[in-house]
């Protein structure tokens, strides 16, 4: 009978006594074992390829404190996670959201002139999880179409103001970052970028396109930055403002 081995395991859910349930998951691009706390994902264990789950397991245990000091922060973030009801105002970079009551007993989603339009049935209650997770799913989508329609033109006239050159630009959903920019210069843009102050999504954009000139955060780069945004420290402590998932 062959054997397991133990560094075969991708990923294991665990329950840390007064914490709760921890996701320990390995990681290829992980060099070192390290734990992540993000709002709406819980905590996540990141596992490298050449550590066992055993290992992770004994670094949560060590990191018990620590955990327990940023978890209220990451709870604060998530009470200002957005209900939607339908007597309350929303609206995406060119959408209006409306929650439509209808007779039937299914969700469906619609974008017509200018509104997202989300039926739901009349006898549900709006703040339900499933009902408020479908309508952030619409959102999500809706802001992708409009990410996909503004930004890769934002993109070009930043680039030829300032003399950049570039491959593509990629509009994706991603987890942690604004925007990433590769060693062979494609732009990748987080869709969300659509929601952010119209001087902020210039900044990462232009953040982004410095990177190929500038591959690391190094004086050169800032330099470069500041330069073309005007002030890069001042935009770029305004970002941490937002976050990716909390709206």
């Amino acid at each position: 009978m062959s054997r397991t081995s133990p560094y075969s395991l991708q990923s294991l859910s665990v329950h840390l006594p007064g914490i709760g349930p921890v996701l320990l998951q390995r990681s290829l691009k992980a060099k070192r074992i390290s734990i992540r706390l993000q709002p709406l994902k819980g905590i996540r264990v990141v596992v490298p390829p050449r550590a066992s789950f055993e290992e992770a397991q004994r670094f949560l245990e060590s990191k018990q404190a620590w955990i327990r000091q940023h978890l209220p922060k990451i709870e604060k973030q998530e009470t200002n996670l957005t209900i939607f009801r339908p007597e309350e105002t929303f609206r995406t970079f060119s959408h209006q959201l409306r929650l439509l009551p209808h007779e039937q007993a299914i969700l469906k989603a619609r974008l017509m002139k200018g509104e997202i339009q989300v039926f739901y049935p009349a006898y549900r209650d709006m703040s339900d999880d499933d009902m408020q997770a479908f309508i952030r799913k619409a959102l999500t989508e809706t802001y992708r179409l409009e990410a996909k329609e503004y930004l890769p033109g934002r993109v070009d006239y930043f680039a030829r103001q300032f003399g950049f050159s570039y491959q593509k630009v990629v509009i994706k959903k991603a987890g942690t970052r604004w925007g990433s920019c590769s060693y062979q210069n494609n732009i990748n843009l987080n869709l969300h970028l659509m929601r952010l102050p119209a001087h902020l999504r210039d900044y990462v954009i232009l953040h982004e396109l410095a990177h190929t000139v500038e591959k690391n955060h190094g004086p050169g780069f800032w330099a470069l930055l500041d330069k073309i945004s005007g002030d890069a420290r001042g935009l770029d402590q305004e970002m941490k403002k937002y976050r990716i998932e909390i709206y």
